[in-house]
């Protein structure tokens, strides 16, 4: 008796989750001028802005959002495109979230490795390769408490 309860539960906790993830992959798309949201894949959404830029959502215990470029140095777009995407993941606006993200992206590049810096109970980290194909790749996330 106690075993299907829990597949219950279980079950509704994944659903809510998802529900809730899939909301939050449609705020983004509109805060970016997404015309299309990715398929889900596991606990990941792909959202395209209308720049070009390519974010992902992903949605474990607390949402995070990254957002990759090849380019030797992203575009202004890349940097505002996550920042709007990230003010509705943990919560904070923009400018709060735009000058910490730009620190870590500068560290990640003038240190050559990936630079992680926490701010009020979310957090910031970019990696960069000058070499490789995927050039920079920086994520915004509430930082999880259990």
């Amino acid at each position: 008796m106690l075993r299907p309860l829990l597949a219950v539960l279980l079950l509704v906790s994944t659903a809510a989750q998802a529900d809730e993830c899939d909301g939050l992959a449609a705020r983004i798309a509109q805060a970016v001028g997404a015309k299309k949201v990715g398929r889900r894949v596991g606990p990941s959404i792909d959202i395209r802005a209308a720049s070009g830029v390519r974010l992902d959502l992903t949605c474990r215990a607390q949402p995070i959002v990254q957002a990759s470029s090849s380019d030797a140095s992203p575009s202004p777009e890349y940097f505002r495109e996550l920042t709007q995407a990230s003010e509705l993941v943990v919560g904070e606006p923009a400018q709060t979230v735009q000058p910490i993200l730009g620190r870590a992206y500068e560290t990640a590049l003038r240190e050559g490795r990936k630079s992680f810096i926490q701010q009020n109970g979310w957090s910031a980290s970019c990696y960069t390769d000058s070499a490789g194909s995927l050039r920079t790749l920086c994520s915004v996330g509430r930082i999880p408490t259990e």
